[in-house]
C-alpha cells in the first residue's frame, strides 16, 4: 500500500460529520420548503397547481427514459480499485445527453398533442420548458452524483439551498406577471436548476482534463449498460408508483382533485429532504462498507443503522399525523381536505428510506432485476387499489392505494434482499411498529374530524400508538439517547479546548 492509500482514510470525515454535513443543508431547505409550498398554494387555485404537478410527472419518465440506469453504473464502479473516476462519468453520461435531444425533439414535433393532453394548453414557452428541464435533468443527475460520490456534502448541502431559495425568488417574479398560471411553477422549478448544473459543469471542466500518463481503466460501456439497463424498467416502474394516483385523480376526478392530492404530496416531498439526505449519504457509505471492511462487521453495522432508522421513520410518522390539521393551515382554504390524505401517505416516505436501506444489498451482488420484481408486484398492487379506491373515495382512495403498494414494496424487497446479501434485520419490531401506525392512519382518515370529542379521541389515538412504538423500540430509544449524550460531550470538549 502506498502513502496516498494510507493518508486516504485519515481525510475522510467521521461517519456522524458526514451525515451531518448533508443533513444540514436539507435541514435548510425542508425549512425553506415549508415556506415555499403555502407560496405556491396560495399564487395557483388547485385547477393550476394540479398541472404543474402533471408537468413533473411528465418530465420524470422522459428523464427516466434516456438515462439507462448508468447513473447506478457510475456509483457500482466508482470506488473500484483502479477506475479512472473523471473518465467513468464521461463515459455514463454520453449516451444518456444524446438520448434526450432525441426525446427532446421527438416532444418538440409533437408538442401540440402532447401539451393539450398533459395540460388541457399549449404554448411554446410551455414546449421549451418541458425541453430545457429534461435536457439539464440528465447533467444535474450525474454532476450532483459526482459530488455525492466526493462524499462533500457540504457543497451538496449548499448547492440544495441555493436552487431552493431561487424556485422561492422565482414564484415571486413570475406570479407578478402571470398570476394564477401553473407556468408559475414551471419556471420557478426549471431555471435554478439550469442555472445550479450550469455551475456544476463549469466547475467539473475547470476541475482539469484525464491524466495522459495514467493507464485507461478496463471497465467498458457494455458493461456500464449491462449494470445499468437492468434499473431502467424498475425506474419506469418507480415512476408509475408515484404518479399513477395523480393521473387516476386526474381521470377520474379533476385537476382541482389532482391538485389537493398532489399539495398533501408536496408535505410528503419536504419530508422526502430526510429521505434524499440519508441516500445521498448512505449508498455511498454502504458502498464502501461492502467493498472495503469484513461481512460480518458490515452486516452488524448495516443491522444497527436499520434498527435505529426505522425507529425514528415511525416516530416522526406518528409525529406527523398527530399535527396534520396544523400541517394543512400552511396550504390555504382551497387545500384543507388534504388533512384526510395525509396520514395513508406518510407510509410511502418511511417505507421508501427503508427499502432504499435493505436494498443494498440487491446492489451489492448486481441483481438487479429483482428490483423489477419488487416494482412490478407493486405497480399491480397500485393500479388495482387506484381503479377501486379511487373513484369512490378520490384523494383518500388513492392515498390508501399508495400506502398499499409501499407495504409490498418494503417486504418483497426485503425477501430479494435477504437472498442476495442475508442480514439479520429485527423485522419483527419493524412490522409491529408498521401495524399501529396503519391502524392509527386509517382512523386519521376516515373517522370525523369535526366537534371536540372527534378531535380528543383522534390526539389520543395517536398518542397511545405513539407510546406503545416507543415501548417497544425502548432498547433503540435507549441507544440513541446514549449516543447522542456522548456526541454532545464531545463536541462540549471540543470548544472547551
Amino acid at each position: 500500500m502506498n502513502s496516498k492509500d494510507k493518508t486516504e482514510p485519515e481525510k475522510k470525515p467521521g461517519l456522524v460529520k458526514s451525515f451531518i454535513d448533508y443533513f444540514y443543508g436539507n435541514f435548510i431547505v425542508l425549512l425553506l420548503g415549508v415556506v415555499s409550498l403555502p407560496l405556491i398554494t396560495r399564487v395557483l387555485s388547485t385547477d393550476e397547481f394540479g398541472r404543474t404537478n402533471i408537468f413533473l410527472s411528465a418530465v420524470s419518465i422522459i428523464y427516466i427514459m434516456a438515462i439507462l440506469g448508468l447513473d447506478q453504473s457510475y456509483i457500482r464502479y466508482y470506488y473500484r480499485e483502479g477506475t479512472d473516476r473523471r473518465r467513468l462519468l464521461l463515459q455514463c453520461v454520453r449516451l444518456p445527453f444524446l438520448l434526450i435531444l432525441i426525446l427532446a425533439a421527438v416532444y418538440f414535433l409533437f408538442s401540440t398533442p402532447l401539451n393539450a393532453l398533459l395540460f388541457e394548453r399549449d404554448g411554446m414557452d410551455i414546449t421549451l420548458l418541458v425541453m430545457l428541464y429534461t435536457v439539464t435533468s440528465v447533467f444535474e443527475r450525474f454532476l450532483f452524483l459526482n459530488i455525492r460520490m466526493e462524499q462533500n456534502g457540504k457543497l451538496y448541502s449548499n448547492l440544495n439551498i441555493l436552487s431552493k431559495v431561487l424556485y422561492i425568488g422565482l414564484i415571486f417574479i413570475f406570479a407578478f406577471f402571470l398570476g394564477d398560471d401553473f407556468r408559475v411553477g414551471l419556471y420557478a422549478l426549471t431555471l435554478p436548476l439550469f442555472f445550479v448544473t450550469a455551475g456544476l459543469l463549469i466547475r467539473f471542466l475547470r476541475q482539469g482534463r484525464q491524466d495522459p500518463d495514467k493507464p485507461p481503466h478496463d471497465i467498458t460501456d457494455r458493461e456500464l449498460l449491462a449494470y445499468g439497463i437492468p434499473f431502467v424498467p424498475m425506474l419506469l416502474m418507480e415512476w408509475l408508483l408515484s404518479s399513477m394516483d395523480k393521473w387516476s385523480i386526474r381521470l377520474f376526478n379533476d385537476f382541482s382533485e389532482t391538485g389537493i392530492y398532489s399539495a398533501a404530496m408536496q408535505i410528503m416531498s419536504i419530508i422526502l429532504t430526510f429521505k434524499i439526505t440519508f441516500v445521498a449519504f448512505w449508498s455511498p457509505v454502504a458502498m464502501e462498507k461492502y467493498e472495503n471492511e469484513p461481512e460480518e462487521r458490515c452486516h452488524a453495522f448495516f443491522r444497527d443503522t436499520f434498527d435505529k432508522v426505522q425507529f425514528l421513520c415511525f416516530f416522526a410518522a406518528f409525529g406527523i399525523t398527530l399535527f396534520r390539521g396544523i400541517i394543512v393551515l400552511l396550504l390555504g382554504e382551497g387545500y384543507r381536505d388534504a388533512v384526510r390524505i395525509i396520514p395513508f401517505l406518510t407510509m410511502m416516505p418511511i417505507l421508501s428510506i427503508l427499502f432504499e436501506m435493505i436494498g443494498q444489498g440487491i446492489k451489492f451482488t448486481g441483481k438487479t432485476i429483482y428490483f423489477n420484481y419488487a416494482s412490478l408486484a407493486a405497480i399491480l398492487c397500485n393500479l388495482t387499489g387506484n381503479t377501486l379506491l379511487v373513484p369512490r373515495f378520490r384523494g383518500i382512495g388513492a392515498a390508501l392505494a399508495t400506502a398499499l403498494t409501499y407495504v409490498v414494496y418494503f417486504f418483497i424487497g426485503a425477501r430479494l434482499a435477504g437472498k442476495c446479501y442475508p442480514v439479520q434485520y429485527d423485522y419483527k419490531k419493524c412490522c409491529i411498529s408498521l401495524i399501529l401506525y396503519g391502524i392509527y392512519a386509517a382512523y386519521a382518515s376516515l373517522a370525523p374530524d369535526t366537534g371536540t370529542i372527534s378531535l380528543a379521541i383522534s390526539i389520543t389515538a395517536g398518542i397511545l400508538g405513539l407510546s406503545l412504538h416507543l415501548f417497544i423500540n425502548r432498547q433503540t430509544l435507549k441507544g440513541l439517547l446514549q449516543y447522542a449524550g456522548q456526541l454532545f460531550t464531545k463536541l462540549r470538549r471540543k470548544k472547551e479546548r
